[in-house]
């Protein structure tokens, strides 16, 4: 690393210039190639899918994507007044015209005439297209909102609903950045005082970030990276460039007020926290691709998309924020320390506050740590509630029209009307379709059913469509409970002594099995990155302690920022005040993308903090030593780093999309708690408890590891032994 500090440094000018032509390449080859974002995802094996594929099969016009146009007038009228009529069937005569729509369904022809309320006040139409969401064409999506907004008016309101209008919703929060990044600056100017130290860390993030969106774009190409994907990268890309780039800056002024000189601070700042930074961004890294294992291609460009955007970051602060720091000089000191400096004082101690805090926690380890446990335990106890899911459009923003067309279907015809399910049915022998008969029969008496409706059959047609339609929304449980006892009682009943096969499918069904799935995988995917991140601490620190202490530290963190999420989303404790959305359940996605974040975010922290015990650890062999220095001089500048954090989280989280808040206040409440209760107060009281067992690694164990050092590789050997006594103290 100090090879290549030196080399950025030298030749400052060469690297700034690289980075800049980076950019701008970046930046002309996405304009010309453009990017192709897919939302698309698969869930092989499980029954909405075979039931889409029957579809897709037998019945390829009923198989792509519908949307849903809903009109309503005001009291005293019907749809079925004259003017509204007429208007209303000029507009869906257009519809049918546009290009990808197959079929338009009015309430006006006999097909339709069950898409009238009963109070005559509310009608929807249903645009039937060609392909599937991910294949459709926004421009084609477009013209049709386009044309259904036209026939508004000051007594007719007219909305549209459906994934595939919301998929245009989903539009990236541009301003999250700018917010994040003006909170950063301000954490930045105060924690420094210098404008010069504040610019750096931010001119870095934005580097690595832009040049790591843009590679992201391309790569659309290449894989399956959705339109969330390029989001999450910004919010983790952001919050870690920034952070990466502080602690460089941090060791870099130390060294100066120490009296090295510009070249050596440098240096030595990348040989000692850019090792750190490229170890915890590692490990950030792994943790994202441990989604691999999952093995479904939605959150596999997620992963990419964030790695991507981490490694970038990376990259800026081990190259291009040595160079930048060659051109400033000592002005990355405000004025006060520089004429300090030039008086010949210098300031090398963590000192102050932290110095004291350390003391405390060194002399009352015990209660503090009891404290610490006390109070995770309680903000994790909504976890037992936890409910994965997927939020309908009743939790979008209420300026969106796909709530307002979700509000106006639920008032019309019922909350399940917004999540209807589809039996597809294969019928090959005429008992067959008897037995279905008497299915929807059953079905219709079932409770939790508003309503059930069989799609005629052509003659000779061997698969049948049965729409279901829920007493309850998409997203309420009494509707997963209702689609399990479709699937395990109801269906397999009637198809006993039959060949008829009855399969539950539709976009509810679909969203329920994609919650099931990730809930079946979780166990494995949390034992992967514990296990991956264990390794990588037990290299590079040789000790068994430190990583098996770090991961259930991890798993603490992850319990009560989960509990945190749950009360304010779930149960809707601050989503509603805040206008995030009404309660509902949380992403089915957001366990394994969050917890593959926090896990790399935590081991950040971990590194940081532990690595300066370890390098103390190493000069004196004192643990008491090592563990009060090391939180003496680091817990300013990782309380300062969660601060950052924090900051760009929660701008993320007022974005305007429900899954992207739920992100922002679920990393933002992990980042606060591993800051500022476990490497604040559990992890050094802790590693006191331990005493000097927290370095102990048997030999053998020691002899078989590859060696990855997280120090810088001059420091000179311990003076005590790898082995010492298990005692504490």
């Amino acid at each position: 690393m100090s090879a290549l500090a030196r080399w950025c440094y030298r030749h400052r000018l060469i690297v700034v210039l690289l980075w800049l032509g980076v950019l701008a390449g970046l930046g002309v080859t996405s304009t010309a190639i453009g990017s192709s974002y897919n939302d698309s995802f698969s869930l092989p094996g499980t029954e909405s899918t075979r039931a889409l594929d029957l579809l897709q099969k037998s019945l390829p016009a009923q198989s792509g994507a519908s949307a849903t146009v809903v009109w309503q007038v005001g009291a005293g009228g019907t749809v079925k007044d004259p003017a509204v009529r007429q208007r209303m069937t000029a507009t869906l005569d257009e519809l049918a015209k546009l290009p990808s729509v197959t079929s338009v369904t009015s309430p006006y022809r006999p097909q339709g005439a069950r898409q009238v309320s009963t109070d005559g006040r509310t009608a929807y139409a249903q645009i039937a297209f060609a392909q599937q969401d991910p294949k459709l064409p926004k421009a084609d999506v477009q013209r049709v909102i386009d044309t259904a907004e036209k026939a508004r008016t000051g007594g007719l309101r007219v909305e549209l609903g459906g994934n595939t209008i919301s998929r245009l919703e989903r539009t990236p929060p541009s301003s999250s950045e700018f917010i994040g990044i003006a909170a950063a600056a301000i954490v930045l100017l105060v924690a420094f005082g210098s404008f010069f130290a504040m610019l750096l860390p931010i001119l870095t993030a934005v580097a690595g970030l832009g040049s790591g969106l843009m590679a992201v774009g391309l790569l659309t190409h290449v894989f399956t990276i959705g339109q969330i994907g390029p989001i999450l990268g910004a919010l983790i890309g952001l919050g870690v460039g920034i952070d990466y780039a502080l602690f460089i800056v941090t060791r870099h002024r130390t060294g100066l007020k120490a009296g090295l000189t510009v070249e050596a601070s440098v240096i030595k700042a990348i040989d000692t926290s850019g090792r750190a930074v490229l170890f915890a961004g590692a490990t950030v890294v792994i943790a994202l691709l441990g989604l691999f294992v999952l093995g479904m291609s939605f959150l596999n460009g997620m992963a990419i998309a964030s790695s991507v955007t981490v490694l970038c970051t990376v990259l800026g602060a081990i190259t291009l924020l040595p160079a930048m720091l060659g051109f400033l000089g000592l002005r990355t000191l405000s004025r006060r320390e520089r004429r300090r400096l030039a008086g010949g004082g210098g300031d090398t101690s963590g000192g102050g506050l932290w110095e004291r805090w350390a003391r405390v926690v060194e002399r009352r380890p015990k209660l503090l740590s009891a404290v610490a446990l006390v109070l995770i335990a309680v903000l994790a106890v909504p976890v037992a509630s936890l409910r994965l899911g997927s939020s309908d459009a009743g939790n979008n923003p209420t300026s969106t029209t796909t709530r307002q067309a979700y509000d106006l279907l639920a008032d019309g015809f019922g909350p399940g009307f917004n999540g209807p399910l589809q039996l597809v049915a294969r019928t090959p022998a005429a008992a067959d379709q008897q037995a279905l008969s008497r299915l929807v029969a059953q079905v219709g008496r079932t409770k939790g059913v508003a309503g059930v409706a069989a799609l005629p059959m052509r003659p000779g047609a061997t698969v049948g469509i049965v729409q279901v339609i829920p007493a309850s929304s998409p997203q309420s449980k009494a509707t997963s409970d209702l689609i399990g006892h479709l699937r395990h009682d109801l269906v397999p009943a009637a198809e006993q002594g039959t060949t008829l096969k009855v399969y539950v499918g539709g976009p509810t069904a679909i969203f329920n099995d994609f919650a099931g799935v990730l809930t079946g995988k979780l166990p494995l995917f949390i034992a992967v990155i514990v296990a991956l991140g264990f390794v990588l601490l037990l290299i590079a620190f040789r000790s068994l302690l430190v990583p098996l202490t770090a991961a259930v530290m991890n798993l603490l963190a992850a319990g009560a920022s989960f509990g945190v999420v749950v009360a304010f989303f779930q149960f809707g404790w601050g989503s509603d005040p805040l206008g995030m959305g009404a309660s509902g359940p949380i992403e089915a996605f957001l366990p394994v993308i969050m917890l593959s974040i926090l896990f790399g975010l935590s081991m950040d922290y971990q590194v940081f903090l532990v690595s300066r015990m370890h390098e103390e650890w190493i000069h004196t062999g004192d643990n008491s030593r090592a563990i009060r220095v090391g939180q003496a001089q680091t817990g300013r500048v990782i309380t300062a780093a969660a601060t950052i954090m924090i900051a760009v989280f929660v701008a993320f989280a007022f974005g305007g999309q429900r899954v992207i808040a739920e992100f922002g206040i679920g990393l933002a409440a992990a980042v606060a708690l591993d800051a500022f209760i476990l490497r604040t107060i559990l992890v050094p009281a802790v590693m006191h408890l331990f005493g000097r067992a927290n370095w102990w690694l048997p030999r053998w164990l020691d002899r078989s590891l590859p060696h990855l050092s997280v120090d810088a590789p001059d420091e000179p050997t311990p003076a005590e032994p790898r082995e010492p006594a298990l005692q504490s103290g």
